[in-house]
C-alpha cells in the first residue's frame, strides 16, 4: 500500500474511528465499473450501484481472508467471488449528508472460522467483530465517501487565500 493511500486512511479517520493503527501487509484492490477505487474518493450512488470487484493479494490459496462487509473464506491471490458471502451487497442510497464506506480485510486463522453474520448492519463495530472471530489486526483497508446524487461535496476544503475587499488594508 502506498504512503499516500495509508495517509488517506488516517485523514479519512478510518484509522481511529473504524480500526486501530495497523501495517498493511496484503494488497486490496477495489473497483467499481472498471474504475479502481482511490482511498478518499467521493463517489455517487449511481457509480457504486453494482457490486464492486475486489481482488485480494496474499501469499497463496492456503491463507483465508474476511472482507468486512462481509465475505469470508476468501483464498489469497483471488477475488471475493471465491469466498463465501455472509451478507449480500446492498447498493448505497444515502438520504442526506456524506457517508463513509469502508472495506477492511482481515486474515482468518482458519477457513470457516467466521461463520456468523452480525445481527445488525446499523452501528456495526469492526473492532468487536474482529475480536469475536479472533481475526487480529487488519491486513488492508480501503474507503470512499458517498452522498446523494445532488450533493455538493461538503467536506472539500478551499485552501486559496481569501480575497481582500477593495480598500481593505489601506491606511489613511
Amino acid at each position: 500500500m502506498s504512503t499516500t493511500s495509508r495517509d488517506n486512511l488516517v485523514l479519512g479517520r478510518v484509522v481511529g474511528d473504524v480500526v486501530d493503527p495497523f501495517s498493511p501487509t496484503v494488497a486490496l484492490r477495489v473497483s467499481y465499473n472498471g474504475r479502481r477505487l482511490i482511498n478518499g474518493s467521493d463517489l455517487r450512488p449511481s457509480a457504486v450501484a453494482a457490486r464492486p470487484r475486489v481482488e485480494i493479494g496474499g501469499t497463496g490459496f492456503r491463507k483465508s481472508y474476511t472482507l468486512v462487509k462481509l465475505v469470508t473464506d476468501i483464498p489469497g491471490t483471488t477475488e471475493i467471488e471465491y469466498g463465501r458471502e455472509v451478507i449480500c451487497y446492498e447498493s448505497l442510497r444515502p438520504p442526506a449528508g456524506i457517508h463513509r464506506v469502508v472495506f477492511v480485510l482481515f486474515q482468518q486463522m482458519a477457513r470457516g472460522s467466521v461463520d456468523q453474520p452480525p445481527l445488525l448492519r446499523h452501528n456495526f463495530c469492526t473492532r468487536n467483530f474482529a475480536v469475536d472471530h479472533g481475526l487480529g489486526a487488519p491486513v488492508a483497508a480501503a474507503f470512499f465517501t458517498c452522498q446523494p446524487e445532488g450533493g455538493t461535496g461538503g467536506r472539500h476544503h478551499d485552501f486559496r487565500q481569501p480575497r481582500t475587499p477593495p480598500g481593505a488594508g489601506v491606511l489613511n
